[in-house]
Formats: structure tokens, sequence, C-alpha cells
């Protein structure tokens, strides 16, 4: 029980973090809110998607060199914290029911593109890199 509790304490830490920096990422995009289209989430998780990507391919490269308190920190606490797939869904939902089906379209479409292009370019840039 000691170690699952020092395990999610590390996890906790980094969401943290995490939140604080997704916070701060929030406060420079503020052209979001004049376009009113969430600009600041749809970035967020398309960055969050690299950087989950660039992770995953450097612990596989690497990983030797990465302990589980490490991953658990910066994956599930982190990234966890940082990215949005729940305020993704929320705007999802608000532009749907503000009637702007085209933004809505736009959204989950450019949201789906970016973050799985995220995390390939991630493990691509650490495979070009390490392997």
């Amino acid at each position: 029980m000691g170690r699952e509790l020092y395990l999610s304490w590390i996890v906790f830490v980094g969401a943290g973090l995490g939140g604080v920096a997704r916070h701060l990422f929030n406060r420079l995009v503020p052209l979001a809110v004049t376009l009113n289209f969430p600009l600041s989430t749809l970035l967020v998780n398309a960055i969050g998607c690299f950087v989950m990507g660039a992770l995953t391919g450097w612990f596989a490269y690497r990983g030797e060199q990465a302990s589980q308190h490490v991953r658990l920190f910066l994956t599930t606490g982190v990234l966890g914290g940082f990215t949005t797939f729940s305020a993704f869904s929320i705007d999802t939902a608000l532009l749907w029911q503000r009637g702007d089906s085209a933004g809505t379209a736009l959204y989950v479409g450019l949201t789906l593109l970016l973050t799985l292009v995220g995390v390939f370019a991630g493990l691509a840039a650490m495979r070009a890199l390490l392997g």
C-alpha cells in the first residue's frame, strides 16, 4: 500500500504541474476568446500529443534510463494534467449546442488530425534522434 500511495503522489504532483502549465498556456492564447473557437484547447491537445509521442519514443529507445517514477510523473501526471480531452468534449458540446455545426465538425476534425499527427511526429522525432 505504501508504494501505491507514493506512486499516486508522483502522479498527483505531475498533474498539478501540468494543470498549471495548461492554465498559463490559456493565458497566452487570448485569441481563442475573440475567435469564439476553443483554439487553446486544440493547441494544448496537439502539443500534448506531440510530447506524449516524443516521450513514448524516448522510453522505447532509452527506456532503461527512465524509472517507472519518471514515466508516471511525465506521462500520467504532467501530460495528464496538461492535455484536455475532457475540455475537448465540453467545448465540442458547447459548439454543437450553439448550433454551430460547421464549427463543431471543424473542431472535432482538427483535434483528431492534429493530435494524431502530434503523436506520430513525436515518435518519428525520437526515432530519428535516437534510433
